[in-house]
């Protein structure tokens, strides 16, 4: 049940809402104008008013006034009068009198009797009364800005739409003016008066149009979670978007009375078929018949079912296209709205329901080809099952499923074959009638299903048909069964996919060559354990020369990028990348689809973790268009936009990313695939300071990864994102926490390329939480006593005094208990390729020396040397963000060596890279310690010298805050009151834009405003 009966989230109008905007900016600026607001009814017009006047209209008179529904010759300028009455209502009769030209207001007693009788009838009246409204708009305008909006002008008479057009056209010599029109594309019939009148208004120079249009699936999903404050299921949303098409007016209305279900609510159903009752009565017959034959009809089709000769489908159809009710479409036609369909559908009593939809099968029947495959297909199974026979129906679909398949229509053949198991059990002889039993029809359900990204469902069939299996009277099929439960598992996250591919190894008889290298295959891409390793090549060597001998294409490819994985070394890339080509090759050879995508996501891996971030792009983003092109776009295309919003996050295009996981989202991909692109979503929102984002996405990442087990591709990433969200948020104590249990936990020596950054990841949350000076003790001098150099050396690159283990306090002491066994993991993790090197680097420079150096200046030296060495690895890479990082590491590095002039052009550099990249956080941390050390590069100081816009006595209340203090502690520390602490505190964050003294601490910290 909703919460709300209209969405308090405003959507899918940004662009509308500012040009509304901007036209108000030009009259406040002198220039008048006028906006013609169009759309469809319940798109979302008057909305979209409201919205502006509410946000934008400001000091503005507004003034609303709407047509009523009496027809193109009703109530005369009734948006008119109602204006004029609310004037009335505000200022007074007199008062409005007055700001009349000339102070006769005569003339408006034709719109209100309030103003007297009128002047004598004749041809000067009407002008002199458009003259009086004009000049009362220019009066009012004086004053201040005046927005007019007329609403529902496709419902305005002659009168109204002359004194419109006649206010549009003299509309700039009333400054300060600005009309909004808003009207109903559909109603817009080919003769419909307002027609040309907007056609000759859109010529004029200080007019503009704007269509709404409907909101697409990402937009309709943010409307029903603000009515129903949750998120709907993937499968709600389906079923809602697919009846709206994305109309806001139909989600909330299917939402608020029938939550998504099949009943149409009765004002939504008047509200559609009021258009459909103006026709004539043959017309509206005719409109009834078409509705049976779905939202688009084939003209040849219509034709047959309707039995009518061409001049009299003609005759019939013309006032339903020119009434807007149906819309040519090709060779057919469509309704306006699929809404529209169902209101006529639903109405069809329930022997004509029959009637019509077994008319439809028969006439397909006889000639499929009416229809293009599979869709003729499809429709026939439909309406053998509209029209309620169970047997042709099961048969229909049977065939449907085989059309689709060919057509690589995988979610129409799931639903075909799902209709077949529905009703399995109303034809007793159904084995016969489509040659195969029930649990051949579960298994190919079962694989279809995977296929379409249904894997919850794929498992659940997969398993009904082994239960009904034994195995040892059919090890053939519960060999089939298995391998396709194991897949689906493994891509699942779910456990005992390994059990089910060895089981199935196990079955297959020794005479049946191509399941044991299918089975094989499968078997060796989920071995991926380093202690496994050996039986991964044996099984993928094996299952390759199996798919060779016996010409299993897919087999054969598969295997071979499995082996060639085994091998892979990122340093080494051409030896992977021709195995890749190869592969391809014989993929192509028998047009092995999957195998094909396999191929695509393998190399697109590959060349990201060799740093290779172009190319990657580049082959993800061809093998996305292929998945499309073969039906498997909310699989593989959905996984392959995984691998293509990897490397645009590691190139810095960070928009880019955000519009491919946007995309990809809207298909409704896996929940495995889900999270993952959630997680580059999160990586830029961190990196943006959008921590409220981050965390929500966070969430969502956590609660699926919580449901399966997955491998280190997927969680250690996820592992960054828990700690680098926590250290932004001042959580230091569970950063610290969270981090020493990976650390003791995880096994971090096996995948280096998913290691390395968790590594970084925890050493930069240790530089963060211990004191610089006992970092570089630590690290640099073994535990020895710092010299005095040493200290002041650490002091100079920001950091504090120097302080003994037991002073420090425990989450710092928790933290500095971390390096030793973060600098043994970084001596035994492999560092191959140039990524992986770029992040030994930078945790070299991190964590400090390997051997001790006693020298303040070898100190110093040595880590300038190390952070610049990091930043021309990323800048090889062209990875900014890390580069930027680097970069402010290594100013820090350049600053403490006393080189000033080098401090300054680094912090330089890493600015110009992180407003590239609209990285906030960083750019705060640039601007403070470019204040602090007094050098070029940051952004102009404060007023009063103080950073963020702090004074004196406010940078000390955030001192005392970020020590955790009350008001009264606050208070009593600095010899204030208490009620001046509260204002103090109050004003430090407004400035900081925290929402609580815990956000406004982590603000200080993150930007090191103490030391």
């Amino acid at each position: 049940m909703s919460i709300h009966a209209v969405s308090p989230l405003f959507v899918g109008r940004a662009r509308e809402l500012a040009a509304l905007g901007d036209a108000l900016a030009r009259s406040h600026a002198g220039a008048s104008s006028t906006v013609l607001v169009g759309g469809e009814a319940g798109v979302g017009k008057t909305r979209l008013v409201k919205e502006f006047v509410d946000r934008r209209a400001g000091d503005a008179l507004v003034l609303v006034g709407g047509c009523l529904e009496l027809g193109t010759e009703g109530l005369p300028f009734a948006p008119f009068t109602a204006v004029l009455r609310g004037l009335v209502r505000e200022l007074g009769r007199d008062a409005v009198a007055a700001l009349v030209p000339g102070g006769n207001a005569r003339a408006l007693a034709r719109l209100l009797p309030e103003f007297g009788e009128p002047g004598k009838d004749g041809p000067e009246a009407r002008a002199r009364l458009f003259e009086q409204v004009l000049g009362l708009l220019e009066r009012l305008a004086e004053e201040r800005p005046v927005v007019l909006i007329v609403e529902d002008a496709h419902w305005a008479d002659r009168s109204t739409r002359d004194l419109l057009t006649f206010l549009v056209r003299y509309q700039r010599t009333a400054a300060r003016l600005l009309l909004v029109v808003t009207y109903r594309t559909d109603e817009l019939h080919r003769n419909h008066p307002l027609r040309p009148l907007l056609a000759e208004l859109g010529r004029v120079e200080w007019v503009t149009r704007a269509e709404l249009r409907r909101l697409t699936r990402r937009e309709a999903v943010a409307l029903a979670a603000g009515i129903l404050e949750r998120e709907p299921s993937p499968a709600d949303m389906d079923l809602i978007y697919a009846r709206s098409e994305g109309n806001p007016l139909f989600v909330e209305a299917l939402l608020n009375e029938c939550g998504g279900g099949e009943a149409l609510p009765e004002s939504l159903r008047d509200l559609l078929l009021a258009s459909v009752e103006r026709q004539p009565e043959e017309t509206q017959e005719l409109l009834r018949v078409a509705s049976a034959g779905g939202q688009r009809i084939e003209h040849a089709l219509l034709s047959a079912v309707a039995g009518l000769d061409e001049s009299a489908l003609s005759r019939a159809l013309r006032p339903a296209v020119a009434g807007n009710v149906l819309v040519v479409d090709g060779e057919g036609y469509s309704f306006r709205h699929a809404l529209i369909r169902e209101a006529l559908h639903d109405d069809l009593l329930p022997g004509e329901h029959i009637r019509l939809h077994t008319r439809y099968a028969e006439a397909l029947e006889r000639d499929l080809s009416i229809l293009p495959a599979p869709r003729g297909a499809i429709e026939l199974a439909h309406h053998w099952h509209s029209a309620h026979d169970s047997t042709w129906a099961l048969t229909s679909a049977w065939h449907a499923a085989a059309a689709a398949r060919k057509s690589t229509a995988y979610d129409e053949q799931l639903r075909m074959l799902s209709r077949v198991l529905e009703l399995w059990d109303q034809v007793p002889d159904a084995a016969e009638r489509i040659g195969a039993d029930r649990i051949d029809v579960l298994r190919q359900t079962a694989t279809v299903a995977h296929l379409s990204g249904e894997y919850e469902r794929s498992i659940a069939l997969a398993s009904a048909a082994l239960d009904e299996l034994d195995h040892c009277v059919d090890p053939i099929r519960a060999a089939m069964l298995l391998r396709q439960r194991g897949l689906t598992r493994y891509d699942l996250g779910r456990t005992g996919h390994l059990e089910d591919l060895r089981t199935a190894a196990g079955l297959v008889p020794a005479d049946q060559l191509k399941l044991r290298g299918q089975v094989l295959e499968s078997l060796s891409r989920m071995l991926h354990r380093p202690e496994d390793r050996p039986e991964r090549q044996a099984t993928a060597r094996r299952a390759m020369e199996i798919g060779h001998e016996v010409g299993d294409a897919n087999v054969e490819a598969h295997a071979m990028i499995s082996l060639t994985w085994g091998h892979s070394c990122y340093s080494e890339m051409d030896s992977q990348l021709a195995a890749f080509a190869e592969a391809r090759r014989i993929a192509y050879r028998d047009e092995a689809y999957n195998a094909l995508m396999r191929c695509a996501i393998s190399e697109s891996d590959a060349l990201e973790g060799a740093g290779m971030h172009e190319r990657a792009a580049q082959v993800a983003r061809e093998g996305v268009e292929e998945a499309r092109q073969y039906g498997l776009a909310r699989t593989s295309g959905t996984f392959l936009s995984i691998n293509l919003a990897e490397p645009l996050v590691s190139l810095g295009r960070w928009d880019e990313a955000l519009q491919v996981v946007e995309h990809a989202l809207e298909l409704a991909p896996p929940a495995p695939y889900r999270a993952s692109l959630q997680g580059f979503a999160t990586d830029i929102a961190l990196a943006r300071g959008q921590l409220d984002r981050a965390a929500k996405l966070l969430d969502a990442s956590r609660s699926v990864l919580s449901r399966g087990s997955y491998r280190d591709q997927t969680t250690l990433p996820h592992l960054c994102r828990e700690i680098r969200l926590l250290q932004a948020r001042g959580q230091l104590d569970q950063a610290v926490e969270t981090a020493a249990r990976a650390l003791e936990e995880r096994d971090l020596v096996s995948n280096p390329r998913y290691a390395w950054p968790v590594l970084v990841a925890v050493a930069r949350l240790v530089w963060d939480v211990v004191p610089s000076s006992r970092l570089l003790d630590a690290t640099a001098s073994a535990g020895a006593a710092p010299s005095a150099g040493a200290a002041s050396a650490a002091r100079s690159a920001g950091g504090v005094q120097s302080l003994e283990p037991a002073e420090l306090g425990a989450v710092a002491r928790l933290a500095l208990s971390l390096l030793p066994r973060l600098r043994v993991l970084g001596g035994e993790l492999m560092a191959e390729g140039d990524q992986q090197q770029a992040h030994r680097l930078t945790f070299g420079a991190l964590t400090g020396p390997e051997e001790p150096l006693e020298h303040a200046a070898e100190v110093v030296a040595w880590r300038l040397k190390a952070w610049d060495l990091a930043v021309g690895a990323w800048e090889a890479l062209r990875e900014p963000y890390a580069e930027a990082l680097s970069l402010s590491a290594a100013a820090q590095a350049a600053l403490a060596s006393g080189d000033r002039q080098g401090a300054a052009a680094r912090i330089t550099r890493s600015r110009d890279l992180a407003r590239e990249l609209g990285a906030t956080p960083l750019l705060e941390q640039l601007d403070t310690f470019a204040r602090r050390a007094r050098i070029g590069g940051g952004s102009e100081e404060a007023a009063g010298g103080q950073p963020l816009g702090l004074t004196a006595r406010e940078l000390e209340v955030l001192r005392e805050v970020t020590n955790g203090r009350s008001n009264r502690e606050i208070a009593e520390e600095l010899v204030i009151s208490v009620k001046t602490v509260s204002v103090h505190v109050s004003n430090i964050l407004a400035k900081l834009g925290a929402a609580t003294r815990g956000e406004a601490a982590a603000t200080a910290h993150r930007l090191r405003l103490f030391d």
